[in-house]
């Protein structure tokens, strides 16, 4: 195990060093924010699948298929990979069009600077809670290779994934989330093979699954239109304007590979996302009474693969924590200097705006520090962070995106409302909390346009 633990030093180091080599060639805000808008097809597509397959698509899907079995609600992979897919086509080329430095200058350009600043704060939470629960998923890897309890896991993680992404800006984020990317899928790949291999071959697993344990509906699920709605607006409809992915999206350098890009990353995130799955469905009987479910897939590495497929494993999930969380603090702090702080104070010099940026990544990696140690299951947190607020962001961006209907007013209520008729409908226990405030932020979207005139839009 000794050498398991260097050979993970030794590849998290790579990280680093890459991160370490970029930051001198980072000269000013674009540099570290959008890598100077010139990512072509490789470093698009990699950088949006590893980004979007993170510690929820790998550690918590095989640890629900390993201790639910399997469910066609379930977000993973199919409803995130579609998210993708419906970026690509329906939002990719007007947003890069538009040569944003941030999702929230999407705000100021169509509506005006208050509503912008309110927006950059409704769109830092969402990122926050995803980050903790890749870090959590970080922490539950280092806990099959060390000694370390959760909780001091989660903390080395943090302290390496912050590091490592205040070096680098996005430019090392996409190179390293190339390599990443790679490097997940055959790790996946290896387990899979080797797993199935074990059984008989590919007929043997499949055959050997309980079939009782598949079903079409979640027990978590109301079985009903709306039910069925709700489980899937969360994902998509919470998701396809996620800051995360878009700024990816703005980075490429062509419209033409800000829409490919995203749909062929969706498909290859459908792809090697049913992985895990399938693994939870044929292989839970090898490692039986976990006391963790999310500790399946390591564990399942840890009593199939040999010591050279373990590491490669154990990279391939390092990877996907490290891609996701890189690009989160990353935006998190980019949305905070870029767009609230600097236009305060009236920052103007690059380099002050460089700083103030990194400042931010290591104020909110440690906020998702903090959350991650609060106990909470990476799948909890990765459904808060697709619920929270998000209603709201999508009907802005869509009516601001593609119409002249609606002004600074119309969006400020359909944010403010949509979020909190969201928390109303989470704290009284009404049954579809997202759709409630979906359509709350569409109707004051509405109702804040009336007696406005329309603006001409921005595409």
């Amino acid at each position: 195990m000794n050498g398991v633990l260097l050979a993970l030093v030794g590849y998290l180091a790579i990280q680093l060093a890459i991160g370490a080599w970029l930051a001198p060639k980072i000269h000013t805000e674009s540099d570290y924010l959008v890598a100077g808008r010139r990512l072509g097809y490789p470093l698009t597509i990699f950088s949006i699948f590893a980004t979007w397959f993170g510690a929820e698509t790998c550690i918590a899907s095989a640890g629900r298929a390993y201790e639910q079995g399997f469910s066609f609600t379930t977000a993973e992979p199919f409803a995130y990979g579609l998210t993708l897919m419906l970026t690509g086509v329906i939002f990719a080329v007007p947003i890069w069009r538009l040569k944003l430095t941030t999702m929230a200058d999407f705000f100021r350009v169509r509506f005006d600077s208050r509503v912008e600043k309110l927006a950059a704060v409704m769109l830092i939470p969402p990122g926050i809670l995803w980050a903790a629960a890749q870090l959590r998923g970080f922490g539950q890897v280092l806990t099959t290779v060390t000694s370390f309890n959760i909780d001091t896991a989660i903390v080395v993680a943090a302290a390496f994934c912050i590091g490592y992404t205040v070096l680098g800006g996005l430019l090392a984020d996409a190179i390293t989330d190339l390599i990443q990317g790679l490097v997940l899928i055959l790790g996946l790949v290896l387990l899979a093979v080797v797993v199935v291999s074990n059984q008989g071959g590919f007929m043997a697993a499949v055959s050997g699954i309980d079939l009782s344990r598949i079903s079409l509906v979640g027990p978590d699920v109301t079985p009903t239109f709306l039910g069925l709605l709700e489980e899937y607006a969360i994902p998509i409809a919470g998701s396809v304007v996620a800051v995360e992915l878009l700024s990816r999206v703005i980075a490429a350098r062509s419209p033409e590979v800000a829409r490919n890009g995203a749909v062929i990353a969706g498909g290859l995130y459908v792809l090697i996302g049913v992985i895990p799955v399938f693994l939870g469905l044929i292989a839970a009987g090898l490692v039986p009474d976990l006391a963790d479910a999310e500790q399946f897939l390591p564990a399942l590495a840890l009593a199939t693969l040999p010591t050279a497929g373990y590491v490669i494993f154990l990279g391939a999930l390092i990877s996907a924590v490290l891609s996701t969380v890189d690009t989160i603090l990353l935006v998190a702090g980019g949305l905070a200097a870029h767009n609230i702080v600097g236009p305060m104070f009236k920052v103007t010099d690059d380099r002050i705006k460089l700083r103030l940026a990194r400042i931010g990544v290591l104020v909110f990696g440690g906020v998702s520090l903090y959350l991650a140690l609060g106990g909470r299951g990476v799948a909890e947190l990765v459904e808060e962070s697709s619920s929270f607020g998000t209603a709201g962001t999508l009907v802005v961006v869509s009516f601001g995106l593609f119409t002249r209907f609606g002004g600074p007013a119309a969006a400020t209520m359909a944010l403010v409302g949509g979020l909190a008729s969201y928390a109303g409908a989470s704290a009284f226990q009404l049954p579809y909390p997202f759709l409630t405030s979906l359509a709350s932020a569409a109707v004051l979207y509405g109702v804040g346009s009336l007696g406005t005139p329309a603006r001409e839009h921005v595409m």
